[in-house]
């Protein structure tokens, strides 16, 4: 198999405002790796990286290191399975944003081969129709509720405000004020709370009827204390999802999934299995990826039991054709074989 890497770099049109960047400059471009898979055949698939350094610590020149070794491991690849391919590539450098490349383009070359969409692979009879949420960056109160109001009018039913900041609870409130009392509304702090401030701003929220707390501080014995003390609110860990420790018992409500964290589908699908059997919910997001990693969420979607809406709404952040726009808060996988149709040209317009 012949590997191809290109890097592309996608241009903000809204910039993610958290708790980790307060400033309004514009900021650099979102690099993207781009992945073309040619097999001896002719067949062709396309895969992405999208490391984010922000979030998961890892860099871009660390992924294209990574995609360098995994060139030789599949020149030699000659009849070696799809599990077997990522073993090998895994044991040249266990990178799981380089792996999630591979294994989604191995996944899109292999629908391209049958015919068929990647969700029909994963076995589902019909393709996924997945709620997903809107994001309402950290932004002052009076802001976050117009971001709110416009969010619920395109038709969303659940919104996820960015905290972390001196406004969180005056953010919050003036979200829900704004929105009433049937939208669902759940707050992400990525890890930026210490405990005491955890414990203080969830009490003062307790009015505000929260569906969801994402990472509220890192770690798992952090999570455990918080969810022990609010029984009744989900608590969901997200960054801390990397700790495998979060797998070996139970500590809180949910986990959220991402694919390039997880390595891909398959990664994605190990994760489920894993989480699912300790108790805990799963949903999925990106970390601000383009479409491939967008739409091979919206594949796997179809083999997981989700229940929660997810947060897969990302891509109109980007100066950038529109492609899987959310219709009345959902999107649905792309038409055509393996991942879907239109996606690669998305990239070759940045």
């Amino acid at each position: 198999m012949k590997l191809e890497v290109f890097v592309r770099q996608a241009r903000w049109r809204v910039p993610l405002r958290t708790a980790f960047t307060h400033d309004t400059a514009t900021p650099e471009p979102r690099p993207l790796v781009l992945v073309r898979l040619e097999s001896a055949d002719g067949a062709v698939g396309y895969g992405e990286a999208a490391p984010l350094a922000a979030y998961d610590g890892t860099t871009l020149d660390a992924v294209l290191a990574a995609l360098a070794s995994y060139r030789l491991v599949l020149a030699r690849a000659a009849g070696l399975s799809h599990a077997e391919l990522m073993a090998k590539c895994a044991g040249a450098a266990a990178l799981p944003q380089a792996l999630a490349a591979v294994d989604l383009a191995l996944w899109d070359l292999a629908g391209q081969r049958a015919g068929l969409p990647v969700w029909e692979l994963l076995g589902s009879k019909v393709a996924p129709v997945l709620e997903v949420n809107a994001t309402i960056d950290a932004l002052d109160p009076a802001a976050a509720a117009a971001a709110a109001r416009d969010a619920v009018e395109r038709g969303f039913g659940t919104l996820k405000l960015k905290v972390g900041d001196g406004e969180d609870v005056r953010r919050v409130q003036a979200v829900r004020a704004a929105v009433g009392a049937g939208v669902r509304l759940r707050i992400d702090a990525n890890g930026s709370w210490l405990m005491d401030e955890a414990m203080s701003k969830l009490n003062q929220l307790e009015d505000t009827q929260l569906e969801l707390c994402e990472e509220p501080v890192h770690g798992v014995f952090g999570i455990a204390a918080i969810a022990r003390s609010f029984p009744r609110l989900t608590l969901a860990a997200d960054e801390t999802g990397s700790d495998p420790a979060l797998f070996r018992a139970r500590v809180c409500g949910a986990v959220c999934l991402k694919i390039s964290r997880c390595g891909g589908i398959t990664g994605v699908l190990r994760d489920a299995v894993a989480a699912h059997g300790v108790g805990y919910e799963t949903y999925l997001a990106s970390t601000l990826d383009g479409p491939l990693g967008i739409a091979a969420a919206l594949h796997v979607a179809a083999a997981l039991e989700l229940h929660r809406p997810c947060g897969l709404a990302t891509l109109d952040r980007f100066e950038a054709p529109e492609v899987l726009r959310p219709r009345g808060g959902h999107l649905t996988p792309p038409r055509g074989s393996g991942l879907g149709e239109r996606l690669v040209g998305w990239y070759d317009s940045l």
